[in-house]
């Protein structure tokens, strides 16, 4: 029998009757202090020398399932099962049986990302989370998608401390409130310090459509962490200091260098998905990342003696679904909280020939099929384009048809929101000035610049660029339907609308002329393409060709002892 919205929110209630699932007074308004702490005899002192292990994820973007997943090794794409949460629950108790004091965090994108969390607004990942027994939340740039109080009301709903040091709310007239979530937290360990701050992306408002962050003030990491690092260490007197970072790993490795981190140990970095399995040094700081979807756990485990950290060890592991058996307590809330959407995520409507992924900076198949659907649709539009999402996790396992089953929910990991096609007029000029700024949004020399996302995909022009090259005069040729670019000639162009952008905006391309949304939504468009053209296959043109980077490309990140892989 299917279940009404309304009897589903109930069922949500009953499945986390004392986890706080959405309730009012949920949210936290301190900055707070939990003591793990194993002595029971008040007569007998704790130990001097011991470990504890803090744990990492990130990105899950609502994957409550296992699935296919892309690693590059020796030079090849390789795929494997990983994540699920039912996976990833089991896989961190083993790791918790064997450590005396572990603390386990997650540093945001946790409600957007899958056809259920837009079904139930987030609701539905409330009592999986709360399940998992995390000690600490920092939210990412995606919590907003909802708007602010629905981002309020999910965070508080989970049980365990939140912290984000550079979210505030907006009184009105560029005036700063008070600060949304406490900007700290204390655990405690046999009378040791570890402080955890937090911070979110300060270009949620650019990065995002600016009307999901509405009532939200964002501040740069380095305004205030000098600050709490200063309350951590000197006031609190905190052995070991973490910052709870979604800025992105670019971002993440110029906060290290910057002043501001000095005290800083680690910076246990999210956002930009990816992998880091050695640390990387900064001037001040460490920083790591546990790549995206569940697929991994970071693992920082840290020797005490006499109240000071005197030894480290960092491991990213992969969580590898074939090697796990599954946690029966998860499985059963993520099936009760899916029943009533599953057939409509699993129904099929479309099939691909090739494996479909979104790993690599330049071109890659997800994003092939998205402007081919668009240009499909608006064949009369000169240029279809495509923002330079980052998120989706593979889909590569045939079914018995010998093709790659595209279904309903695999259309939301793609596009998480349906956003209304826009279409407007631009000059060959202004299409020339807006890919130098997306080209640097990804590639600038100066890492605080970086934007989280890959290159912008488009069909119907072809560019070639050099990625590492000066500000400005990255591009080195631009052909629009089979001729150079005539800079004094307009075009037709087409790309989601973004809630909240004025109306001469397309694609965060400005001074767009005779703009119009059309009946269009870019569900609607997928769908309809591939009911029409299945099976497709979505092979990436070379329509983007950087001359100084391989197609391959899987990072924005240069310069420092990293490989994603």
């Amino acid at each position: 029998m299917n279940l009404t919205k309304r009897s589903f929110l109930k069922k949500l209630g009953a499945l986390s009757a004392g986890t706080g699932l959405i309730g009012a007074g949920a949210l936290q308004s301190s900055c707070s202090s939990n003591t793990d702490n194993q002595i029971v005899s008040g007569e007998m002192d704790p130990p001097a020398a011991f470990k504890v292990t803090i744990l990492q994820t990130t990105d899950v973007h609502c994957q409550i399932h296992p699935h296919d997943e892309l690693y590059w090794e020796n030079g090849e794409k390789v795929f494997k099962k990983a994540g699920g949460y039912a996976n990833m629950h089991a896989f961190i108790q083993q790791q918790r049986a064997q450590a005396a004091h572990s603390f386990l965090v997650d540093t945001g994108d946790m409600f957007q990302g899958s056809m259920l969390s837009v079904k139930t607004k987030g609701e539905a990942i409330v009592p999986i989370l709360n399940a998992m027994s995390y000690d600490l939340y920092s939210p990412g740039n995606w919590e907003v998608v909802y708007n602010k109080k629905p981002m309020q009301k999910l965070m508080g709903a989970l049980t365990a401390g939140k912290v984000c040091a550079n979210m505030y709310h907006d009184l009105g007239n560029g005036e700063r409130g008070e600060l949304i979530f406490p900007p700290y937290h204390i655990w405690t360990v046999n009378g040791v310090k570890f402080g955890f701050i937090g911070y979110n992306d300060h270009l949620v408002p650019r990065r995002q459509s600016p009307g999901y962050s509405e009532g939200i003030i964002f501040t740069r990491p380095e305004a205030n962490l000098a600050h709490y690092v200063d309350v951590l260490r000197n006031q609190e007197g905190c052995a070991f200091v973490a910052i709870m970072s979604h800025i992105g790993l670019s971002q993440e490795i110029a906060l290290s260098n910057n002043p501001a981190c000095e005290g800083v140990d680690y910076i246990l970095g999210a956002d930009t998905h990816e992998r880091v399995r050695k640390p990387i040094q900064g001037k001040y700081a460490k920083v790591v990342q546990p790549g995206a979807f569940g697929s991994f756990l970071g693992k920082l485990e840290l020797q005490v003696n006499d109240g000071k950290v005197v030894g480290e060890t960092y491991e990213l592991l992969d969580v590898l679904a074939d090697t796990i058996e599954p946690s029966p307590r998860i499985s059963r809330i993520v099936e009760e909280v899916e029943k009533p959407f599953k057939e409509e995520i699993n129904r099929v409507v479309g099939y691909s020939t090739i494996p479909l992924y979104r790993y690599f900076v330049i071109e890659n198949p997800i994003d092939t099929m998205v402007v081919d659907a668009v240009k499909w649709q608006l064949p009369d539009v000169d240029i279809a384009l495509s923002n330079g999402f980052r998120f989706c996790p593979p889909n590569v396992t045939p079914d018995e048809t010998g093709n790659i089953p595209i279904t309903r929910g695999n259309v939301y990991d793609m596009l998480p929101v349906d956003s209304i096609v826009r279409v407007g007029e631009v000059t060959g000029q202004q299409l020339m000035d807006w890919m130098e700024v997306e080209l640097n949004n990804v590639f600038a020399e100066d890492a605080n610049r970086r934007f989280g996302g890959w290159v912008t995909k488009f069909k119907g022009m072809e560019i070639t660029f050099n990625a590492f090259g000066e500000q400005g005069k990255r591009v080195q040729s631009m052909i629009i339907k089979g001729e150079p670019v005539d800079l004094n000639k307009t075009y037709t162009i087409s790309a989601c609308e973004r809630e909240g952008d004025p109306a001469d905006v397309v694609c965060r391309m400005n001074n767009v002329k005779n703009v119009q949304n059309t009946e269009h939504t870019l569900h609607g468009v997928m769908l309809a393409y591939l009911e029409a053209n299945s099976p497709v296959s979505p092979t990436p043109r070379g329509d983007a060709r950087a001359l100084d980077a391989p197609a391959t490309l899987l990072s924005q990140v240069t310069g420092v002892d990293y490989e994603f892989h």
